[in-house]
């Protein structure tokens, strides 16, 4: 057995004899003793081992103080998000206990590094996936959202499903308010294929559930559409969602002035719609904030204007087949 090994062995020990405090000041110290001589590895297991023990024993804040202090190193070493320090610290999340203060931190600093040290700059889409569905499953919708909307192709599978849930709680007629949860965050992120999937699986279980619902089905050569007579903004999102993949501006201009005293009942939309007339139909719109944050914000609450970077346009692509995964 190594000294590493001998060391990390005694904290356990301590740790499930009830000296968590002790446990824990001691792993701090000698970590910080790894950190000084740069014996990254030994400082990287005994943290997140030590994180580890704590955590299952309940011990949610010195097990959180570890967490924490194993991102300083992963800065530290210039440890990248490779799939063995991912797997590391999202073991470490799914031990925390619920409610636990310091997670929100943890979580925060663990998109803050990957950001950091690897190719994504809001930081890794396998991190966000995980941090969403345990968020979801926690109860945290709302943080849940803004993660999966950065995630993976999984992700919006399981937003769809956060969404549903929470819309089965509320009136029939705001079907249209919770897939546009899904629908408009990923347009302004610019994933189309992630906005035509989370509407197509919204509609779907909501047909499912609902027998009575009214559908008129509209057929051309080129397109199968699904009109809901009884929701019109879930028609507009369908139809957003058509010109965008296969209009123009002209068609979009069309869209809102025909479904404007609907879009006026829900102005929370407004700047999602604006960014996504910028992006996709090169239609300026004033603003200065950041286009992702902005339209988060208004529709999830929290987080603050930032600077406008330059304007992009999406080119719209071919919409996906159904039964996409």
């Amino acid at each position: 057995m190594s000294k590493i090994e001998r060391t990390i062995q005694r904290q356990q020990e301590k740790i499930a004899e009830g000296q968590f405090y002790e446990a824990h000041q001691q792993l701090r110290v000698i970590a910080a003793r790894y950190i000084k001589q740069s014996n990254w590895n030994a400082a990287i297991d005994l943290l997140s081992q030590g994180a580890q023990a704590l955590l299952q024993a309940g011990q949610g804040g010195s097990g959180g103080d570890l967490c924490i202090f194993l991102i300083e190193v992963y800065h530290k070493a210039e440890t990248k998000p490779d799939a063995g320090s991912k797997a590391r610290v999202l073991s470490l999340l799914r031990a925390f206990p619920p409610n636990e203060p310091t997670k929100k931190r943890f979580i925060g600093d663990m998109i803050g590094w990957s950001a950091r040290l690897g190719e994504y700059p809001a930081g890794d889409p396998e991190l966000h996936h995980v941090i969403g569905t345990v968020l979801a499953e926690d109860g945290e919708a709302y943080e849940a959202e803004r993660h999966f909307v950065q995630g993976t192709r999984d992700s919006p599978e399981q937003l769809v499903k956060l969404e549903y849930e929470w819309y089965s709680e509320d009136q029939a007629h705001t079907a249209p308010l919770y897939a546009a949860r899904a629908v408009l965050p990923y347009l302004v992120a610019g994933n189309l294929r992630a906005a035509n999937q989370s509407f197509l699986q919204f509609t779907t279980r909501l047909s499912q559930a609902n027998s009575s619902l009214a559908v008129q089905e509209v057929s051309t050569a080129s397109v199968d559409l699904r009109l809901y007579p009884s929701l019109p903004l879930l028609n507009f999102l369908g139809l957003l969602l058509l010109s965008v993949t296969r209009g123009g501006s002209d068609l979009f201009r069309l869209l809102k002035s025909h479904y404007k005293t609907n879009i006026d009942e829900v102005p929370a939309w407004k700047d999602a719609l604006d960014q996504i007339a910028e992006m996709y139909f090169d239609i300026r719109m004033p603003s200065q904030s950041n286009p992702l944050m902005d339209m988060m914000s208004s529709m999830f609450g929290g987080g603050g204007p930032a600077k406008k970077p330059q304007s992009r346009r999406v080119e719209p692509t071919p919409p996906p087949a159904p039964g996409l995964d």
